[in-house]
């Protein structure tokens, strides 16, 4: 399951003595007459840091309002509390999650880790090591940058065995992908406007309707615009996965695709939406007529709020390997990427490319895909990534 975080719990009621406190304002109730002094609002909690990947869930303080108590109970002025981000424990169980990823990197990370196999660290070593990542579509710059990083721990640490150094590594992969980590925020603006595009067959609207049904799992409103109105099964695709989920659709047949998705932000504002996933038509970057398409459907957004997309995510297909950064470059020109989906990891030997990413282009990774299942798109996480491609 995704990292969620939930709406803030509202703040502790305000009693009417010590030994009586009052039920929260959204129970009803009847209200005894105050005899106790006057008393203070409980202060707000704090908010909560966010850390590492997943998807955050900020509280939308125009959601959820409670009717007002009797003024007679309350001061006459409480402090409204702001919002805050509110942590929700992890699932005990992401072992399943670790278990599909080892599986779906195994590709990847088998032509690596039998460089260790051997019983000496050498030059050898480190040249089979070069071939192996470059193999892996890690990429020059982040081949070398990873080789002088863990020649300096083997180092530090006086490694003697090469299974030492595997673990080391490990480590200084997952440092170098730390920084694509980021929490993907839903609920500061209402509704939280999601513009996704991709090239066709990278399974981006697959992945959105795995995203809306995590979403909608976990108690946000979605409404979907089918704004990818060149493939002639895109909009049924998509309505497959809004009667799967129960959310709204905007739709239109051979429509124009901009007005599609301005149609789908205005809806979302009226219907009080917490989230507006735009799905667009996929294409690729050397397509500058569809790219131009794009670009335009990003400034019509914007006439329908000003302050949208507040994320646009790129889907980017694993086996395209040295490809997928170029795509990355090129889509982040035309729209300024905030986050990207890695799908189909699990069909490829070419899952080095995230540390390419990481070192030329680090748009921070939210999610990753291993499978087709609804459970096989997880929140990416460095360290877990790391350690699963070196096991």
């Amino acid at each position: 399951m995704f990292s969620f975080f939930k709406k803030k719990a509202p703040p502790p009621p305000v009693a009417d003595s010590p030994a009586a406190p009052l039920p929260a304002p959204d129970v009803p109730t009847e209200v005894a007459p105050v005899t106790a002094p006057e008393p203070t609002p409980a202060p707000a909690p704090a908010p909560a840091p966010a850390t590492g990947g997943g998807l955050s869930w900020l509280r939308n303080p125009f959601a959820d309002k409670a009717s007002a108590p009797p003024a007679a109970v309350l001061p006459a002025e409480p402090p409204a509390p702001a919002p805050a981000l509110v942590p929700v424990a992890a699932p005990a169980a992401r072992a399943g999650w670790l278990d599909r990823l080892k599986a779906g990197l195994r590709k990847t990370g088998s032509s690596i880790a039998t460089v260790f196999t051997g019983t000496r660290i050498d030059d050898a070593l480190y040249e089979e090591l070069e071939d192996a990542l470059l193999m892996a579509d890690t990429g020059v710059k982040a081949t070398q940058f990873l080789l002088d990083d863990l020649k300096r721990r083997v180092k530090e640490a006086k490694a003697t065995e090469p299974s030492a150094v595997k673990g080391l590594l490990a480590e200084a992969l997952a440092d170098l992908l730390r920084p694509l980590e980021k929490p993907l925020v839903i609920g500061e603006h209402a509704p939280t406007v999601i513009m996704v595009a991709g090239v066709n067959g990278a399974g981006k609207t697959t992945s959105i309707g795995k995203l809306t049904k995590h979403l909608a799992t976990e108690g946000a409103s979605v409404l979907l615009a089918a704004a990818d109105t060149f493939r002639a099964a895109a909009r049924e695709q998509l309505g497959v996965w809004a009667d799967r989920n129960l959310v709204d659709i905007v739709s239109q047949e051979g429509g124009d695709p901009a007005a599609v998705a301005f149609d789908a932000v205005s809806a979302g504002r009226a219907r009080g939406k917490d989230v507006v996933l735009v799905d667009t038509a996929g294409r690729l970057p050397t397509q500058l007529h569809l790219m131009e398409e794009l670009k335009k459907i990003r400034r019509v957004v914007q006439k329908a709020d000003a302050t949208a997309p507040h994320e646009v995510l790129l889907v980017i297909d694993g086996n395209t390997g040295q490809n997928a950064l170029n795509q990355v470059r090129a889509f982040d020109d035309a729209l300024q990427l905030t986050g990207l989906v890695v799908t189909k990891l699990d069909g490829t030997a070419k899952g080095g490319v995230l540390a390419a990413i990481a070192m030329e282009k680090p748009v921070p990774v939210y999610f990753i895909g291993v499978g087709e299942k609804l459970e096989d798109l997880e929140t990416f996480n460095a360290r877990e990534f790391a350690q699963a491609l070196l096991s």
